[in-house]
């Protein structure tokens, strides 16, 4: 992946952020920076061994595996929430066990999958909405008792803050396994790359 400099590019995406589904306006801005945060994440976890991506690098005991896993439900849990709009909704606590490890017979390589999958799942669902302003009601868990209610336009943007909220964790993550970074791996061929203020 390359940082898209491309003319026509005005969002300030870092990588050519390809969607799945054809939408424009708001959609299409935030689907876009969405995916722009997707495809970063996943670079942190290019070229990873299963037992890389299971290694805790730093002094937190988050890992690149547990974070492509945690986000790629989140964006699964998303879509449900929206398509299946239950008012009784409650978090499934019985998951949160193992949401940030992988576990035995998970591969790095399955989880990948299920986030590509899931992630084409919840585009397909925005694109399909009538309207961004749909309110639309949230499980309730231990750590939010009441229900709250909160348009897809909302959820959207939570879904965005937290993939990028975790692509920080998997960059710092990732240089401490390799010294590999997510700037320098998306500059790499690029002629400005070699510029002396990016040593």
């Amino acid at each position: 992946m390359i940082i898209n400099d491309e003319p026509e590019n005005t969002m300030g995406t870092y990588t050519t952020a390809e969607l799945s589904v054809d939408v424009t306006g708001e959609k299409l801005e935030l689907l876009t920076l969405l995916q722009d945060q997707r495809n970063l994440l996943k670079i942190s976890a290019r070229n990873l061994s299963d037992e890389q991506a299971r290694k805790q690098s730093t002094v937190s005991t988050l890992t690149i595996g547990a974070l492509i896993k945690h986000l790629a439900n989140g964006e699964e849990n998303a879509a449900t929430i929206i398509t299946e709009r239950d008012e009784n909704a409650e978090f499934d606590m019985s998951r949160a066990a193992t949401e940030y490890e992988l576990v035995e017979g998970e591969t790095l390589a399955g989880w990948l999958e299920a986030y590509d999958r899931n992630a084409a799942r919840f585009d397909r669902v925005i694109a399909d909405a009538e309207s961004l302003d749909e309110v639309i009601p949230q499980p309730t868990a231990p750590w939010a008792p009441e229900r709250e209610w909160s348009t897809i336009r909302t959820m959207i943007l939570h879904l965005l803050r937290e993939t990028s909220h975790h692509c920080g964790h998997a960059d710092i993550i990732r240089e401490a396994l390799d010294g590999q970074t997510t700037m320098g791996a998306i500059s790499e061929g690029q002629d400005w790359a070699d510029a002396e203020w990016m040593q």
